[in-house]
């Protein structure tokens, strides 16, 4: 493909869509090396500078990534998953055939704040187990999972397999707390010092929050659950059906 400079389309435009069909066509394919900004200016007659706006933007949607003093790489295929309402991403990962290993950072009883508690539907300061897990895909960080649950629907929770078993099974197996309704949102998020340390990214680093609540077959609700992803490496697929 080359640039029409006949065409109204801006020439920036014009060569973000050359490098997105490079991509998405796997013609470049993932972790291998892009031709260098210079390399770009020169085959499409272009500045260096509109070259290196165009590649900075694919590297801010994580399409590509930069190494230092080795050049531009194709980065791999964001991971296309589900809503966490259908099935649990552990599950919908394993089924897709990624390897994945849970580490539990921390579970602890407290009394509930304001937010939680409005959030279950409690008097503030009930006591609520809080179980924060990291996830990791590849033997890298994709995850950072943090749930509350009612300390009184499930009584030594922090006895169970938290790593080696999904929560939702747990839940249901051990307390018989079966989800029956969930109210999900998905928004962006910048990454705090905390959350980028353990998702091996900078701070402010952009990130997908989803926040499930869990409800059982008589309305009640008995799991609030924030997950944040890294934007870099995921994406989340809603379908709907009449």
């Amino acid at each position: 493909m080359i640039l029409k400079r006949e065409d109204p389309k801006p020439l920036y435009q014009q060569l973000e869509e050359i490098i997105r069909e490079k991509i998405e066509s796997e013609e470049w394919k993932p972790n291998t090396a892009i031709p260098s900004e210079n390399e770009l200016s020169k085959m499409y007659g272009i500045s260096r500078m509109t070259a290196r706006s165009v590649i900075t933007q694919f590297v801010r949607e994580g399409k590509l990534y930069r190494v230092q003093g080795k050049g531009t790489f194709v980065s791999e295929p964001k991971i296309t998953t589900s809503s966490l309402s259908y099935m649990g991403i552990r599950e919908q990962l394993e089924r897709m055939g990624y390897q994945i290993k849970t580490k539990l950072l921390d579970v602890k009883k407290v009394p509930c704040n304001e937010r939680i508690a409005r959030k279950l539907e409690l008097p503030q300061n009930t006591e609520v187990y809080i179980i924060e897990r990291l996830r990791y895909v590849k033997d890298e960080p994709l995850s950072i999972h943090t749930s509350y649950i009612p300390a009184e629907y499930c009584k030594n929770l922090e006895e169970t397999d938290l790593e080696g078993e999904q929560l939702c099974v747990i839940l249901d197996k051990e307390y018989g707390l079966k989800r029956k309704k969930v109210i999900e949102t998905l928004e962006s998020s910048l990454a705090t010092e905390r959350e980028a340390a353990l998702l091996s990214v900078k701070p402010r680093f952009p990130l997908l929050m989803l926040e499930d609540t869990i409800y059982d077959a008589n309305g009640r609700p008995f799991e609030y659950t924030k997950v944040l992803f890294r934007g870099d490496k995921i994406k989340i697929k809603f379908q709907y059906e009449n």
